[in-house]
């Protein structure tokens, strides 16, 4: 432990290959010391969770596109704050209120 330390305060820190190797070769240990059928359902669990997530960043990518273009091109931004002042013109909301959203 001390010389743990010791490597830490003359380095700055710990060294981050040698903390991706360590934990590497515990899920290695881990993953080699589960049955076939815990791997087969560890798998199924990835796959599902993976399956999710891919499903989520499709479903963002529109807005992703909509805050890319509205930082690169500003007649989006124009737009938008047009649409905005329309909408609200038409709408029977208090001016206290218009003057929170910008109205």
């Amino acid at each position: 432990m001390a010389v743990f330390l010791l490597a830490m305060q003359s380095q700055g820190g710990i060294p981050n290959v040698e903390i991706r190797e360590g934990i590497k070769n515990f899920a290695d240990a881990k993953w080699e010391s589960l049955t076939d059928r815990q791997k087969a359902y560890a798998k199924k669990a990835w796959g599902v969770i993976t399956y999710k997530w891919r499903w989520q960043i499709a479903m963002n990518i529109p807005y992703l596109v909509i805050l890319l273009l509205d930082r690169t091109v500003p007649a989006v931004h124009q737009f938008d704050m047009a649409l905005l002042a329309t909408i609200t013109s038409k709408l029977p909301i208090p001016d206290f209120l218009s003057s929170w959203i910008g109205g």
